[in-house]
């Protein structure tokens, strides 16, 4: 498909839009619209006299834009909160102190007790006498510093490294869901921009329409036709003039969706830019092989299962973490007396130290680790089947944009040859008619063929454009520049 029948997808026929042409003479001959030099290219604004579109936005902005959208952001708010798990995660492995301090007094009441009493008949030797102990008070201060450090504990170090591999798996999974937003942002702006494009084809055919009803008044001023092609082609005009404004509303549901999207007030007239890719010949489809490889390589969605099933082998290993001994280390400093003065300004006074080594080792829980383990192996299960039927979804989803792709640029290049076979008919036509061997309705025909044709390019163009963005994000390469 030549650049030139792209680029000459739209024509308009007079000089500035809403004029009015002059009626030429009847033998006289005419140039069409088809033939006339284009005043706007596809992707150009329509009449600023009918619709307002203000704000431009490019394919980069939407793109950049598109990957801020609230799902995205809401993806990356999981890796925020996954990365405060591993934080979490190392703060149980980290020493942990602490100090603490007390203040308290004991009233013991009157109460009858067996105290030792020295014998008096038998020197040395004491019995038990019962005696009344009046009531007491004693007051009591405490304050202390404990130093607990974890020497091995195989499962707080599991659930560390699995805290990590949860983390690169909601990176994976935000990479996955910002990829998916762009290219519905990439969507969106196309569908927005052959909007355009499509009511500046509908511009053009509201011309030609006029230019026809000019041609029709002149050659029945004449006496060449009847009253009947006037009307025909009066009552053509008015139906090209409603399908334009139609089309109208269209375009503004179609800027509405593409601002919402983009997070940007839904009251935003915007303006889809011209990528420039009508003007341009497609390029080809990628090798199928390559499109394959290059997804099972870079796909963020396979990564992020491929870390699930590591994080379920890791939740394995946490579960036989319990037939392991656990050793931890305790350092206690700490101050006691009955009086604060004793405990909190004499230095040198009241000081006590400990440490020590704690070795903790469950025997027997009830049969409870084996059934976690199986229970954790059956996770692993599930994971590997998530992760095989992913591959094999990817794979079709690959599989499906290629041929997609490959019918779009097909069907872009009937399209274009379409189109100048529609071009040679309606000159044919206008030139029967202005000999008065045709008529409107012949005129009329070649008209609606061509706006047909005209229209049939700008779509499956655009759709070559959003097939090949489609096929590109299921290689995983749609931002390959992306680090979140």
């Amino acid at each position: 498909m030549s650049a030139f029948l792209v680029a000459a997808l739209l024509a308009a026929a007079p000089a500035q839009a809403g004029s009015t042409p002059a009626t030429p003479p009847v033998d006289a001959p005419r140039k069409s619209a088809a033939e006339s030099t284009p005043l706007e290219q596809a992707g150009q604004p329509p009449p600023s006299s009918v619709v307002e579109a203000t704000v431009p936005v490019t394919l980069a902005e939407v793109r950049t834009q598109g990957r801020q959208n609230n799902n995205a952001l809401q993806a990356l708010l999981d890796v925020d909160v996954a990365e405060e798990d591993v934080r979490i995660s190392r703060s149980r492995v980290l020493p942990q102190l602490s100090l603490g301090a007390s203040a308290g007094k004991i009233w013991e009441g009157r109460n009858r007790r067996n105290l030792p009493t020295p014998d008096p008949d038998n020197p040395g030797v004491s019995r038990t006498v019962e005696r009344e102990i009046p009531s007491s008070d004693v007051e009591n201060y405490d304050l202390g510093l404990t130093l607990t450090q974890v020497l091995y504990d195989r499962a707080l170090f599991k659930q560390l490294e699995q805290s990590g591999v949860l983390r690169d798996t909601e990176k994976f999974q935000a990479q996955e869901e910002a990829d998916t937003s762009e290219l519905e942002a990439i969507r969106r702006f196309f569908v927005l921009f052959r909007t355009q494009a499509t009511l500046q084809v509908l511009d053009a055919t509201v011309k030609r329409s006029e230019e026809q009803l000019e041609r029709a008044r002149a050659l029945f001023q004449a006496g060449r036709v009847g009253k009947n092609e006037e009307i025909s082609a009066l009552v053509n005009l008015g139906n090209d003039r409603i399908t334009f404004t139609e089309t109208l509303a269209q375009l503004v549901s179609d800027q509405t969706q593409l601002a919402v999207w983009l997070a940007r007030p839904g009251t935003e007239p915007l303006l889809a830019t011209d990528p420039g890719v009508l003007t341009q010949e497609p390029s080809p489809a990628p090798a199928m092989d390559t499109a394959l490889s290059q997804a099972r390589e870079r796909r963020p969605l396979l990564r992020a299962f491929e870390a699930q099933v590591r994080s379920a082998e890791l939740q394995r290993a946490i579960a036989r973490a319990e037939y392991i001994p656990r050793l931890s280390a305790q350092g206690r400093y700490s101050r006691s007396g009955p009086s604060a003065e004793l405990v909190f300004t004499e230095p040198r006074l009241q000081n006590n130290f400990s440490a020590g080594v704690n070795l903790s080792w469950d025997l027997f829980n009830g049969l409870a680790t084996g059934a976690q383990t199986r229970r954790a192996e059956a996770g692993i299960r599930r994971a590997q089947l998530l992760l095989a039927q992913t591959g094999r979804e990817i794979e079709a989803e690959v599989r499906f944009a290629h041929r997609s792709l490959v019918a779009q640029l097909e069907a872009a290049r009937l399209a274009a040859d379409n189109r100048e076979a529609a071009v040679q008919g309606l000159r044919l036509a206008e030139e029967r008619f202005r000999a008065g061997a045709g008529s409107t309705l012949e005129v009329r025909d070649a008209q609606l063929s061509l706006t047909r044709a005209e229209l049939s390019l700008l779509e499956n163009r655009i759709d070559v454009e959003i097939a090949r963005f489609t096929l590109t994000r299921a290689m995983g390469a749609l931002s390959p520049g992306e680090s979140k």
